[in-house]
């Protein structure tokens, strides 16, 4: 069997990238690690990292080429929209400029899209983290913690339909239904900050029940490209879940990552919060699971 061409993981902020390095070489691949200045979280320094910065396209592909990467994969998250009009850049960045700053112009979504385009424009292949650390994709059904009641199903269903709407308006990933209502939903904040806000409503009577009740919904947007930005939850949305006092955790199987998987369900045990791998369209009210 022929052996698969190195891949490039340009990463971001978080653990993330390094489970994702760790998976592709688990899987055989030659990893050449990326870390975005100013963004790659430290814990990537036992991969040995290249550091480049957003001025440096000229010298991260000249790397990539020398080291005969064909697959990019990017991951991680990037809190700082790149400025051109304030850093150093250098040649191979520079007569690409126009096309890079046109990209800063656009939402979140469009900026990940067009700099994808800027890759494949240089023959590479950009790939999603999913494909890369397939172990990572939540599955369907029930997977742990507590089965969901009724009430926490009609909850999840409305909860799938919130998120539908804020999706296709390009807003947010994530929302939470107690009952039949909505209670939030998730915009540039983040799914963490919107759980706190729920713990909020909690604490100041906006949102009242008798015990955990409710449902974090997380799904990816109808017109996302998962190769670029896949929703993820990891341990931290168990936590702050549970301190809403929430049921429950649903997720979109097949479309969302799950960090640290033995951590999440060991949490969800231990905390008494369900996780539920959805698909949309399901029939929750019936049961049908």
């Amino acid at each position: 069997m022929e052996k698969q061409a190195p891949i490039a993981v340009i990463a971001g902020g978080g653990d993330l990238p390094g489970i994702v390095v760790r998976s592709a070489m688990e899987q055989g691949r030659d990893v050449v690690t990326i870390a975005i200045k100013g963004e790659a979280d430290a814990s990537l320094s036992v991969f040995e990292p290249i550091e480049l910065g957003w001025g440096q396209f000229g010298k991260l592909y000249a790397t990539l080429r020398a080291r005969g990467v064909r697959d990019v994969v990017f991951i991680g998250a990037v809190q700082k929209r790149p400025d051109f009009t304030s850093i150093w850049v250098d040649f191979g960045t520079l007569w690409r400029l126009p096309r890079i700053i046109s990209a800063l112009f656009s939402g979140d979504d469009h900026l990940l899209v067009k700099l994808a385009g800027l890759f494949e424009r240089e023959g590479l292949n950009v790939v999603g983290a999913h494909d890369v650390a397939p172990g990572l994709v939540a599955s369907p059904g029930h997977v742990a913690g507590p089965k969901p009641d009724a009430k926490a199903l009609i909850a999840m269903k409305l909860a799938i339909e919130a998120v539908d709407a804020v999706g296709r308006l390009d807003i947010g990933q994530g929302a939470v239904a107690v009952g039949k209502r909505v209670v939030a939903v998730e915009g540039a904040e983040g799914t963490d900050a919107m759980l706190e806000r729920v713990a909020g409503l909690r604490a100041n009577g906006r949102v009242r029940s008798r015990g955990a009740s409710g449902v974090l919904v997380k799904c990816s947007k109808p017109q996302q490209d998962l190769r670029l930005d896949m929703p993820t939850i990891g341990p931290q949305t168990i936590h702050k879940a549970a301190e809403a006092q929430l049921k429950g955790v649903c997720v979109e199987a097949g479309r969302v990552l799950v960090a640290h998987r033995d951590e999440v369900e060991r949490l969800c045990n231990e905390l008494g919060v369900f996780l539920y791998g959805c698909s949309r369209g399901e029939d929750f009210e019936t049961g049908d699971q």
